[in-house]
């Protein structure tokens, strides 16, 4: 549109203001000025035609188009390059082509008009404005009619309405940019909240993994991710218990790490868990660390998808002290009703044996010493004594045989026993068995009795000979230790201060199988009858829980076995004791009134005639009640008090009921067995001496003794 209107502007220039234009261009001549108002004229027309076609592409007819264009520019050529006085012949043709370049414009236009086109009609009323003016002129040129130059009012409504229209379609434009420029800034500021948000989240999302991973790396719990057995993902803890490097568990199978008892187990479960197949969520089996030790693991475990596949999600735990303190309370419920059963069975069989470990000392002492009968009556006495021996072993196994708490130091144990004829038989058993001690110089000393520990010692050590048939080295060794924090034997083992003692073998080990039930009465793997009882674990177990201590077995099957006795320490020292053997003259009596208080009647027997012979005078009865009543009427130096009366009422509620009415009645208490918290009763009511049962001369005689000269 701006070419056209610069054309017209050029032709009313030169045409209709020749006179000012020759002023001002007064060199240009008149043949030139007459040319470019031709040539400005003829070009306004395919200008405007190239106006229309771009305004409306669609509606064009395109080869007539560019026809009708090819002749207009062509007319004008020629006006450019051909004289005045020849050109002037051609525009009779100029004009019909403008004609029709116009009336084709006009069909251009009532076509859009039809399409609705935008400004269409506008347009169209300039052309025809224009078309009116044009025929008007051309024929006032031909002198056919006499008014004439209307052309530039046409040109005029032409270059109005292409304003008007490029004017609305400028409004509109502008209107849609600044729609666009709105909907663009919103857009925009949508996009930015959505940038913002996205950092946000992504922000949160870093702060929500870091917390997980926290979370994750600091559990306490083995947290990994099965998958056709193989781990695909784990977390520091599954290092830990498993022992086993970041690497190392990324190419291992789960099921190498399983023990192999267990592995069908693990098998089921997994297989169960991925078909859904209302598998139990929680399990227990065992692992083999890297170390070797064996770990037993709770776990459970929760279906998901893992790279676009079924897997588990596991969460395992160490439940090895777990399992070991519920072995431990099982093993102490099942020993207490063993030991409740041998309790019973020592007591019977003390009263039994009384006869055979009693009478052989009356008897010796009244057959001269070349007696042929000494023989055979000191071999009686030998086997009850070693019934006896086994007795005690009972005792201990029913936890009702330690009544000496004595401050002791095991080294001197361990010493003394090395010094024993036991150790010296089992020596000579054993002849390439090697014994090593390693004692610590300032061992601390504990509350015990050296007869139980000596026994245990000699147990562990008999035991570990036994565990060598080739030869080997048994090492005893002892230090002071203080536990801060549990120990992997004893979950429950209290902080403090322990004297230890270690006995290890080079021998054959223990099979896991074999070290559930080593403690078990009658367990064993020595020939029954022949070299033990089967009763040597039971007491070790039986001393070391009675002196509230604890036992720590570690084995490998074809390395060797340790055992570790741990035994709470005490700062006080020892009492050095006399251990003179006593005369028989030093014990005997001078008359003093003794009554036996026994539901046994071979037991009132044989304490009478051993206190008889020693020069007592002896009375005896049946029962406490007994007991009670006859001393309303009588006066004794000394009661012989039995602890365990059946029926009626025992020993310690008997010695109660004697004090009321004489407080300063003197006893001593004897049985096969002790309950323990009844002994300490009866002591803090003045029963100082305690005498076990069966009855031997000279045990009986001092306790006697004793006790009437305090």
């Amino acid at each position: 549109m701006g070419i056209f209107c610069i054309l017209i502007a050029t032709y009313d220039l030169v045409y209709l203001g020749e006179r000012y234009f020759s002023t001002l261009f007064p060199q240009v001549s008149w043949e030139l000025m007459a040319k470019l108002a031709n040539l400005s004229c003829f070009l306004s027309v395919p200008f405007s035609l190239l106006f229309i076609r771009r305004i409306y592409p669609e509606e064009i007819i395109k080869s007539f188009h560019n026809i009708l264009l090819m002749s207009l520019f062509a007319f004008s050529f020629f006006v450019l390059v051909t004289p005045a006085r020849i050109y002037t012949y051609i525009i009779p043709y100029f004009h019909l082509a403008a004609l029709v370049g116009i009336f084709y414009a006009t069909y251009v236009l009532v076509f859009g008009l039809f399409r609705k086109r935008e400004g269409a009609l506008t347009l169209l009323l300039g052309t025809v404005f224009l078309v009116a003016t044009a025929i008007n002129d051309i024929l006032y040129d031909n002198q056919i009619i006499s008014a004439g130059q209307f052309i530039h009012l046409g040109m005029f409504a032409f270059i109005l309405a292409q304003s008007i229209m490029l004017s609305k379609r400028s409004s509109k434009a502008y209107a849609t940019v600044e729609k666009q420029s709105m909907e663009l800034t919103q857009t925009n500021m949508a996009l930015m909240a959505e940038v913002d948000m996205r950092r946000k989240t992504e922000a949160a999302l870093k702060e929500s993994e870091e917390k997980y991973r926290l979370l994750l790396e600091n559990a306490s719990e083995a947290i990994f991710i099965l998958q056709d057995y193989s781990i695909k993902f784990f977390n520091n803890r599954t290092e830990e218990i498993s022992g086993y490097s970041s690497y190392e568990l990324s190419k291992v199978n789960f099921l190498d790490l399983v023990s192999p008892n267990d592995k069908d187990l693990a098998i089921r479960w997994y297989v169960a868990l991925l078909e859904n197949n209302h598998a139990p969520i929680n399990v227990q089996y065992s692992i083999i660390a890297k170390s070797g030790d064996i770990i037993w693991m709770g776990m459970n475990a929760v279906r998901i998808m893992w790279e676009g596949e079924l897997a588990l999600l596991c969460f395992a735990w160490d439940i090895s002290n777990e399992r070991k303190l519920a072995e431990s309370l099982e093993r102490a419920h099942k020993m207490e009703a063993i030991g409740t059963l041998a309790g019973g069975v020592a007591h019977d069989l003390n009263n039994v044996l009384s006869g055979i470990v009693s009478y052989p000392d009356l008897l010796l002492m009244q057959l001269p010493k070349d007696s042929p009968l000494r023989s055979p009556i000191e071999t009686i006495q030998k086997t009850g004594q070693k019934a006896a021996a086994i007795v005690t072993d009972l005792l201990t196994l029913a936890r009702r045989g330690v009544i000496s708490h004595d401050v002791v130091n095991m080294n001197d144990i361990i010493k003394d026993y090395l010094k024993s004829p036991e150790f010296d038989k089992m020596v000579s058993f054993h002849e390439h068995v090697k014994v090593k001690t390693n004692l610590s110089k300032d061992l601390w000393n504990i509350h015990g009795s050296s007869f139980h520990l000596s026994k245990s010692i000699m147990n562990l050590v008999s035991n570990a000979a036994e565990a060598m048939p080739h030869g080997g080295t048994i090492t005893i060794s002892t230090e002071n230790r203080h536990i801060e924090k549990t120990i992997s034997c004893c979950p429950t083992v209290p902080e403090g201060d322990y004297s230890v003692i270690t006995i290890s073998d080079t021998g054959v080990g223990i099979s896991p199988k074999d070290r559930e039930k080593i403690f078990e009465p009658f367990y064993t793997k020595k020939v029954m009858g022949r070299s033990g009882t089967g009763l040597g674990m039971t007491v070790v177990w039986g001393t070391v829980k009675d002196h509230s201590g604890y036992i720590d077995l570690s084995s490998t099957v074809g390395k060797g076995t340790s055992f570790t006795l741990y035994f709470p320490a005490t700062t006080e020292e020892i009492i050095e004791r006399s251990i003179t053997k006593p005369s028989l003259e030093e014990y005997k009596g001078n008359g003093e009134s003794i009554l036996v208080v026994d539901d046994v009647s071979e037991q009132r027997d044989i304490a009478s005639m051993i206190l008889t012979h020693l020069g007592y005078s002896v009375q005896s009865v049946s029962s406490g009640e007994e007991a009670v009543e006859y001393l309303k009427s009588h006066n004794v130096d000394l009661l012989v008090l039995d602890m365990v009366m059946d029926p009626g009422i025992d020993g310690l509620e008997t010695f109660k009921r004697i004090i009321k009415n004489r407080p300063d009645q003197k006893a001593i208490i004897a049985s096969g067995y002790v309950a323990s918290n009844r002994v300490k009763e009866a002591k803090s009511l003045g029963l100082r001496t305690y005498i076990k049962k069966p009855y031997m001369l000279e045990t009986l005689g001092v306790a006697v003794r004793n006790e009437l000269n305090l």
